[in-house]
């Protein structure tokens, strides 16, 4: 049999558990996290730049994905996920262990700002800024 046929749930072939603690994050509570986190990042921005960053152009309109990508990097780096992943319960762990550190989380935080590697997905719901990095979204609990 292949490695594919014996694997029974998502995430095992990377040895993750099937549930609770450290098994794959599912997709609606990363989905929910990223929702979360824009949100929060154009009410920071709201209030720290005005409401022109919602309806005008030139460096206000871009202040939203400045205050996202800064939250989710040093969140990421001091506590293993954003603003959004705390709250969804997932966090963001290398596979072999041990903390991202800055460099990783500054480098996954502007892929996912540029959104194609994010949601070019491969095997075990890791996007493409997930395989390069060697990282894995999984429960918090």
């Amino acid at each position: 049999m292949s490695e594919a046929e014996t694997e029974t749930y998502p995430g095992q072939s990377l040895g993750l558990p099937e549930s609770g603690r450290g098994a794959l994050a599912s997709w609606r509570a990363r989905i929910a996290a990223l929702l979360l986190d824009w949100g929060a990042s154009m009410v920071v921005a709201v209030f720290a730049f005005g409401v022109g960053v919602l309806r005008e152009s030139g460096w206000r309109a871009w202040m939203i994905l400045a205050v996202f990508f800064v939250q989710k990097a040093v969140l990421t780096a001091l506590a293993g996920g954003s603003f959004g992943q705390i709250i969804a319960r997932v966090e963001v762990v290398r596979l072999e262990g041990g903390g991202l550190g800055w460099w990783r989380s500054i480098a996954r935080t502007a892929m996912v700002c540029v959104v194609l590697p994010a949601v070019v997905v491969g095997a075990e719901r890791r996007g493409l800024d997930d395989l390069v990095l060697g990282t894995v979204v999984v429960r918090r609990r």
